[in-house]
């Protein structure tokens, strides 16, 4: 097995040509730090409401996508998931405008990729969610009956067992839920191909360019890399989990956990024996879930969201590099599916996750409205982050529209302890939901202690899970 920081996904894309890094002094009309989904997916609907905008990207990494966006699971699901969190944080009108936009979102993906001709292996065969233990059978009740009373009854539905075993057939799949409308795609091949429209469409993107200060004033916004400066009246911080340092402007609304993710040699003749041929995406219903998909080439791709926690954002390189958790996503990967008895895990690749106390995106006003950043996808950013880059790009040219009155812009949300409280905190949540989800999964009855602290982030308005 290959295990290193980058993984299986930017192997396959390929490694572009650089662009060139940010040398003295430009003007833009937008700026953009982190050359993400967020980040890019801002930048080319600035360039669409905007055509003749002047927009400047900048990257840290040699090239845009090397990051999260270029190395998680793939799944591009709308948020229906998560309706009935969004029903009691936003309210009817609020969570039906998101569950919407977060529909159309996946809509764009995939026109991007018709339109732009990028073969980013856009499939719509939807996202299952599947029960693996009595304690776990019905988790996707609260959001078939939200669906139900927002008028989207369409967007999610129930499998009986027999329905889940007709899409994909594994020993440990009980009941679940369907949400037809989403999709999977390469995420690296995604990343890269934007960003090369980007490029051809005028964009002037910085590569290898970290900010060391961005500084916002009266004037505008002023960013400063090692070799050069930019200067523009309002900017967009589109860096992830880097938001939350300790000096980050989101060190009290970020949690950074890792999640890491394995993929098998092909195994077509695996998939066509258990019948997993339709593309769909798969999670189970943990906190701490397992989610996995299959690829054109018919590999299977597992991912366990449940890695370490970290203080501030340091995860001392175990958020890409974790043989411990690794190891045990490959066991749970045969455990789901005997019929890879024989069958390689072939790749490894791990990566951060910035998660909002909500579990829900969020785009947060700064400095005087003079910079927005996006964060809190909570591992599930690909489709997303098209919706939140549309509204940042409208709020970054001081646009307002129905994209930048949706409620994840400027929410009211928990606020997070500081360190090390978050820390300590977290990784004692973290010990006790893998001590009862374990006794879950073996029909066992948690202890009172595993219940109690699994039961804290919900006492005082945190949600873990998807």
């Amino acid at each position: 097995m290959r295990h290193d920081p980058y993984g299986h996904w930017l192997r396959e894309a390929g490694t572009p040509a650089p662009a060139p890094p940010l040398r003295g002094r430009e003007d833009a009309d937008v700026l953009v730090v982190g050359g993400g989904l967020s980040g890019m997916w801002t930048a080319w609907f600035v360039r669409r409401l905007d055509p003749g905008a002047r927009v400047v990207l900048l990257e840290a990494e040699p090239f845009c996508g090397r990051g999260p966006s270029g190395r998680n699971g793939g799944f591009c699901n709308s948020m229906w998931v998560s309706a009935a969190r969004m029903r009691a944080r936003w309210g009817d009108a609020g969570a039906l405008a998101v569950g919407r936009a977060a529909e159309g979102a996946v809509d764009r993906i995939g026109e991007f990729c018709r339109v732009e001709r990028v073969d980013a292996w856009f499939r719509r065969g939807g996202f299952v969610q599947v029960s693996t233990a009595p304690a776990h059978d019905g988790a996707w009740e609260p959001a078939l009956r939200a669906c139900a009373a927002l008028g989207a009854d369409e967007a999610m539905r129930p499998l009986s067992r027999a329905e889940v075993a007709e899409r994909c057939a594994s020993p440990a799949f009980r009941a679940g839920a369907l949400c037809p409308g989403a999709a999977t795609v390469q995420p690296a091949r995604l990343a890269l191909g934007l960003r090369g429209r980007l490029l051809a469409a005028g964009a002037r993107v910085r590569e290898s360019s970290p900010v060391r200060e961005l500084r916002a004033g009266p004037g505008g916004v002023l960013a400063r890399t090692p070799d050069g400066e930019v200067r523009a009246p309002r900017a967009v911080l589109a860096t992830g989990a880097a938001a939350k340092g300790p000096r980050g402007p989101l060190s009290d609304r970020l949690t950074v956990v890792s999640s890491h993710v394995v993929a098998t040699e092909p195994v077509p003749d695996v998939l066509e024996r258990i019948g997993w041929t339709g593309g769909e995406a798969i999670v189970d219903s943990r906190a701490l879930l397992d989610y996995f998909r299959t690829t054109p080439d018919g590999r299977i791709v597992f991912g366990w969201g449940g890695g370490r926690v970290a203080f501030g954002a340091r995860l001392r390189g175990r958020a890409e590099l974790d043989p411990a958790v690794v190891a045990g996503a490959a066991a749970r990967l045969r455990a789901y599916f005997p019929d890879l008895a024989g069958r390689r895990v072939v790749h490894a690749w791990g990566g951060p996750i910035d998660a909002s106390p909500t579990h829900l995106p969020m785009i947060v006003p700064l400095a005087g409205d003079r910079v927005f950043a996006a964060a809190g996808y909570t591992g599930n950013g690909v489709g997303p982050s098209n919706m939140l880059g549309r509204s940042l790009a409208a709020l970054a040219l001081d646009r307002r529209d129905e994209s930048t009155a949706l409620p994840f812009v400027d929410p009211a949300q928990p606020r997070l302890p500081p360190e090390p409280l978050q820390y300590l905190g977290g990784n004692a949540i973290r010990r006790a939901l893998l001590a009862k989800e374990s006794a879950e999964l073996a029909s066992r009855h948690p202890s009172l202690i595993s219940r109690a602290l699994s039961a804290i982030p919900n006492l005082i308005g945190f949600h873990i899970g998807r």
